[in-house]
């Protein structure tokens, strides 16, 4: 709890009439003392920010990318075609971990490759556990952290 001064001021007025009595208590908080600068931790909250920008984005790339992979093989798309060709060589090392944890189904050309399914959930867990290590680096201020206190 930081430092706080108190005054109290009392007056009394008396003339041959009933006594006034006015009492005053005004209390001053000196201002909490900043260790560092506005700007300083603005630059370090921004940067922060742009972080989990970069991050969201590089973790929808690849749910996009894997999501169009599932797609693909689904519907048994050619292997031949440029497109079909360049996103396999694209998302292969990104499955690759996670080939032969689950079966592949096959129907007719069409296949299912749920290795696929657990790779986009386990990189978006990923993405999630990268954002939140960033919040513990997060400068914060007294105020937020009162918040956060009381609401948990």
């Amino acid at each position: 709890m930081p430092d706080t001064e108190t005054t109290k001021e009392v007056t009394t007025v008396s003339e041959s009439a009933p006594v006034e009595v006015t009492e005053t208590t005004k209390t001053v908080t000196p201002p909490a003392v900043n260790p560092e600068s506005p700007q300083k931790a603005y630059a370090q909250k921004k940067t922060i920010f742009r972080t989990y920008q970069v991050i969201w984005y590089i973790l929808g790339v690849i749910e996009v990318l894997l999501t169009f992979r599932v797609v693909l093989k689904m519907l048994g798309a050619d292997i031949s075609s440029t497109f079909v060709s360049l996103l396999y060589t694209i998302t292969d090392p990104l499955a690759l971990p996670f080939r032969g944890i689950f079966a592949i189904s096959a129907d007719q050309g069409a296949i299912l490759e749920w290795s696929t399914f657990v790779a986009m959930i386990v990189y978006a867990l990923i993405g999630y556990a990268l954002v939140q290590l960033m919040q513990l680096i997060k400068p914060t201020t007294p105020q937020e952290v009162e918040e956060k206190v009381d609401t948990q």
